[in-house]
């Protein structure tokens, strides 16, 4: 039987890959979008012409409380596979944080994730499978200075993964993370050509990463050569912060 996955923020250059990777190993895929329709749009007809899977858009801003719950009621059929990839960076000092900053990025990246499961889970439990797959940061596991927001909520969707996946896993589900280092997508535009070079040469590896090997990490994580995994951060990055 087909099998369906949902990947949020598939718009985004992560997104765009994983999503990729999934329907070219079979899957239906439901591409959330929150502003950006017409790169989702786009995506959604290259994945069905060049894959022959459905794929389908559904907008959605998870950084409002309302979020999860546009999001869920437009899944009409059950998930086997759910990527919750939506996120945003945010770099300042911590005295420079506003409270409706704090509130947005806490929503993102922790309670609409947090809802969208809850929302979604029981469907995996009644087929006793299924698997989800958490796009953290290497931030969430060691911290820096400057993005400390973004540390923190990443270092919640960590302990989410860790929590959930000893809840699910008497019912066949796995609960995973994949925690990527510098990816070169539009995450780091704010950065200069010279900074991002810098930042490359503090990689062991001596690059960043590409969005396709934080997709390749996610399908094998949902992948059944990884079945007896599960409650697992699997950092890709390159040797960085080790």
């Amino acid at each position: 039987m087909k099998q369906t996955a949902l990947v949020t923020g598939a718009s985004g250059g992560i997104g765009q890959s994983i999503s990729e990777v999934l329907a070219k190993n079979g899957y239906d895929v439901l591409l959330h979008y929150h502003s950006n329709k017409e790169a989702a749009h786009r995506l959604a007809e290259r994945l069905s012409a060049s894959f022959g899977v459905k794929a389908s858009i559904i907008q959605a801003d998870l950084s409002s409380p309302e979020g999860a719950e546009t999001l869920s009621r437009s899944v009409k059929q059950p998930v086997d596979a759910l990527i919750l990839n939506s996120g945003k960076s945010h770099f300042g000092l911590i005295t420079d944080v506003t409270d409706d900053m704090a509130r947005e990025m806490v929503q993102l990246h922790v309670t609409s994730p947090f809802l969208l499961a809850r929302n979604l889970v029981p469907g995996m439990i009644r087929k006793k499978s299924g698997g989800i797959v958490a796009i953290g940061s290497v931030w969430g596991e060691t911290g820096a200075s400057c993005e400390v927001l973004y540390s923190m909520v990443k270092g919640a969707q960590h302990s989410f993964v860790k929590a959930l996946a000893k809840e699910l896993a008497p019912s066949g589900v796995r609960v995973n993370a994949v925690s990527p280092g510098a990816v070169d997508t539009n995450m780091l535009d704010q950065f200069t050509s010279d900074e991002k070079e810098a930042l490359a040469e503090e990689i062991p590896a001596g690059r960043l990463a590409n969005p396709g090997e934080i997709a390749e990490a996610a399908a094998f994580l949902l992948s059944e050569k990884a079945s007896y995994i599960t409650g697992h951060i699997l950092s890709v990055n390159g040797g960085w912060h080790c």
